[in-house]
């Protein structure tokens, strides 16, 4: 895929690091569910131990991280600052949100095909989307199939 417009300052990949499954120890994951309201009576009953890379990580040897930075994609919950959760085995389609190299740089877009027409698409409407020709020089790296914020 290609591009027609370079990107400006919109979400950018700020790091990649690769998955690495083999030295990642589980935690526990309590049955009893805080609430957000109301405080409920704790309990000590551990349902399962939960390691992280289970969870958000279906194909390690396709996966790998990337850090957010830029604002372009807050309509969609991505933050400056998160760590994305990226799979290269993932087909990319329509809605999907990617990571794509756009003229050299990581930027991070929906996905958007319709009636002939690619885009990459922000979530602010402070951005215009990014047109896809044959002739221009983007392509996706991965799809993004969850993220990690924290809060320090």
């Amino acid at each position: 895929m290609q591009s027609t417009s370079a990107p400006s300052q919109e979400c950018t990949v700020q790091s990649i690091a690769a998955s690495d499954t083999a030295d990642v120890s589980a935690h526990p994951l309590y049955a009893s569910q805080p609430a957000a309201g109301f405080p409920a009576p704790g309990d000590d009953l551990i349902e399962q131990p939960l390691d992280l890379n289970d969870l958000m990580i279906d194909n390690p040897t396709a996966t790998f991280f990337v850090r957010v930075a830029g604002d372009s994609m807050e309509g969609l919950k991505i933050f400056s600052g998160d760590v994305l959760v990226v799979d290269r085995s993932v087909t990319p389609e329509s809605g999907m949100i990617v990571v794509a190299a756009v003229y050299g740089e990581l930027v991070v877009k929906q996905l958007s095909q319709q009636h002939n027409r690619t885009q990459l698409l922000s979530a602010n409407d402070e951005y215009d989307p990014i047109e896809i020709t044959g002739a221009d020089d983007v392509f996706v790296w991965g799809v993004v199939t969850g993220s990690a914020r924290t809060f320090r």
